[in-house]
């Protein structure tokens, strides 16, 4: 059993101050028991944030940064064919113009009626530069094509709510892609899907982000179902929104959830894994086997919480 937890610390003053108050009784308990592998370090600036690292390295994924083929994946558990094929995800999403900078939020639910109706408008656009889309979810879609082959791209989740400029691909690969977008943002400027968000009071769709770019290595297979770990996402939304109060609650809430299980499941002797992920690094613990001396040094000796999670 291995849990990911992303966001488990935010690098920002006002999070910084709410993990110095987090209270987390069974985190705590739980890492008494536990073993600290070495911590993974990064940076905030990677293309790549620290828990997608941490899933390619349990999903025997090996690449550069941003350069996880998480479409190419998607793509083989749906079926397509994707032996040697690159691919990438095309997501929908509104850009706000700010003073000296764009921001790009994620967009509420979107209607899959109107998602395909986008798809529709835009394949010819994309099809002459050799892009198939596919369907994957409302506002996300599966994109296939050489241009996505050794491709860096940033992920959504580096991207929302930050300067734009910062994660733009500038290689000349990408030049194709930046025409793409440029052009997708005047065919939804005038799209009738944006006159009815207009009409409803919802944000426009005015522009696409490409991301988890790349091909699954040559005759890949993932790890078996049951040991592929467990990405819990229950405190990304209000990372994203940089909303401290309702962080602080959903870190409560996982912990008297789902790591009270895993301390119960440690308690009983099960192997788990614990990965707490920020935005710059990770630290991961597991299971093993540790004298009693060690044990007791461990309860004694170890850290408060938020000096932990102030590494992240």
């Amino acid at each position: 059993m291995h849990l990911i937890i992303p966001y488990a610390a935010i690098n920002s003053e006002g999070f910084a101050d709410a993990m110095r108050h987090l209270q987390l009784p069974n985190l705590q308990k739980l890492l008494t028991r536990l073993s600290p592998l070495p911590l993974d370090v990064g940076d905030e600036s990677s293309l790549t944030p620290p828990h997608e690292r941490t899933l390619a390295r349990a999903l025997n994924l090996n690449a550069g940064d941003g350069q996880f083929p998480w479409a190419a994946r998607q793509a083989q558990r749906l079926g397509l064919d994707s032996a040697g094929s690159a691919w990438a995800f095309i997501t929908l999403c509104h850009w706000q113009i700010n003073t000296g900078h764009v921001t790009m939020s994620p967009l509420p639910q979107l209607p899959q009626a109107e998602s395909d109706e986008l798809r529709a408008a835009m394949q010819p656009y994309f099809a002459e530069d050799g892009i198939t889309l596919h369907a994957y979810e409302a506002g996300c879609w599966l994109a296939q094509a050489d241009i996505f082959a050794n491709l860096a791209s940033a992920s959504p989740d580096r991207v929302i709510g930050r300067n734009l400029q910062a994660w733009m691909p500038e290689s000349k690969q990408a030049a194709p892609l930046r025409r793409l977008q440029n052009e997708m943002q005047m065919l939804l400027y005038t799209h009738p899907v944006n006159d009815a968000r207009d009409a409803h009071g919802l944000a426009p769709i005015n522009s696409v982000w490409f991301s988890g770019t790349g091909a699954l290595p040559a005759n890949y297979q993932a790890p078996d179902a049951q040991t592929q770990p467990l990405v819990l996402d229950t405190l990304r939304d209000a990372a994203l929104a940089n909303d401290t109060a309702t962080w602080l609650k959903a870190w409560q809430k996982l912990d008297a959830s789902e790591i009270a299980v895993l301390l119960q499941s440690a308690t009983s002797g099960q192997r788990i894994q614990l990965t707490l992920c920020g935005e710059r690094s990770s630290q991961c613990w597991h299971t093993q086997p540790q004298p009693v001396w060690q044990k007791f040094k461990h309860i004694f000796s170890s850290q408060p919480l938020h000096s932990l999670l102030e590494k992240l």
